[in-house]
């Protein structure tokens, strides 16, 4: 198939339930990337994690559906937070589809800035192979999707690794060296916060610090956490015998799994092994609390806290790209 130039495709939200979404969701590629299952949406758009008006195809003239972009939020979203799933019909050529890919990430954002999004929802490309540069068909698989994701203003890229814990490995040591306390106070998490940041290897957090201050980082990631599903009683201060401030320890959730969150070491207290602590408070927490699967992700060049989830009995099991559009 070779796509006229005269005859663009019609790109287009789904209507809702019907022939139409069931032609997008049946959509077939050979390639080696993740794509999310027809059932696995059609679950999830029950909890209003997928909608229609999030749901976008690309058309060709005689009604083939050349493309998808499948994007998601929490059941409570007003806008999307992320696209999930971006595929291309086998048949356009591979010369075409950044272009095709581009033109529809675009007519989304448009639509989600219509309704009020103030910026475009980051594209998590998922599930990759750690050794995806050494497949070629990886390679290719990614690349029009990277392009796609740059014409379309998503052109921060971070390459992070997917850990998770199971209880199949044996629990971390019971941390013998740090108090655990529990602060209701948010503004004593902010400032919590603000000294766990400093000196971080974290690429969104030094984006955020650089574009918009130390200060409004930290309350974006202070607010991030809050709205997650994970509750907020949850929380820890780590502190030192003492009573010296050692870091802080965020357990959290998604709608799927639990999660490590959020976890930092003050700079002055780093590499005495605190930070192993602390993500064991985390991990003993969320095991005790049932948890089944405890996932975490940081960012590929953050080696130390790569080290921390290894030795606490952690898994590598993939790796993710990170499209989003530059901090203003």
């Amino acid at each position: 198939m070779t796509l006229p130039s005269n005859a663009a495709p019609r790109l287009s939200a789904v209507p809702g339930p019907g022939t139409e979404l069931d032609r997008v969701l049946a959509l077939t590629s050979t390639e080696p990337v993740w794509r999310l299952a027809s059932d696995a949406y059609q679950e999830e758009a029950a909890q209003r994690q997928y909608r229609p008006e999030w749901t976008w195809a690309a058309w060709s003239s005689d009604g083939q559906v050349l493309a998808r972009a499948l994007w998601w939020g929490q059941s409570d979203s007003a806008h999307p937070l992320a696209l999930d799933c971006l595929a291309m019909a086998d048949d356009v050529p591979a010369a075409q589809r950044a272009t095709l890919a581009a033109a529809l990430l675009d007519a989304g954002h448009r639509a989600f800035r219509e309704t009020g999004a103030e910026t475009p929802p980051l594209y998590n490309l998922m599930r990759l192979p750690g050794s995806w540069r050494d497949d070629p068909e990886h390679v290719t698989a990614v690349a029009w999707r990277q392009e796609a994701a740059r014409r379309a203003g998503l052109s921060v890229e971070v390459e992070r690794l997917q850990f998770e814990w199971t209880p199949e490995e044996p629990l971390p040591s019971e941390p013998r060296r740090l108090v655990f306390s529990p602060e209701p106070d948010d503004e004593v998490f902010f400032e919590a916060m603000l000294r766990v940041a400093e000196g971080t290897l974290d690429a969104h957090t030094l984006e955020s610090e650089t574009a918009n201050g130390r200060e409004a980082a930290a309350r974006e990631s202070l607010q991030f956490y809050l709205d997650r599903p994970g509750k907020r009683e949850w929380w820890r201060l780590a502190h030192t015998p003492d009573g010296a401030l050692a870091g802080l320890a965020i357990p959290s959730a998604t709608p799927y799994n639990r999660n490590v969150g959020y976890l930092g070491v003050v700079p002055e207290l780093r590499g005495r092994g605190y930070v192993s602590e602390i993500l064991a408070a985390i991990t003993r927490f969320q095991a005790t609390e049932g948890a089944e699967r405890v996932t975490a992700t940081t960012d590929l060049g953050n080696h130390p806290m790569a080290a921390a989830f290894t030795r606490a009995g952690y898994r590598n099991t993939d790796t993710r790209l990170i499209f989003s559009a530059p901090v203003n």
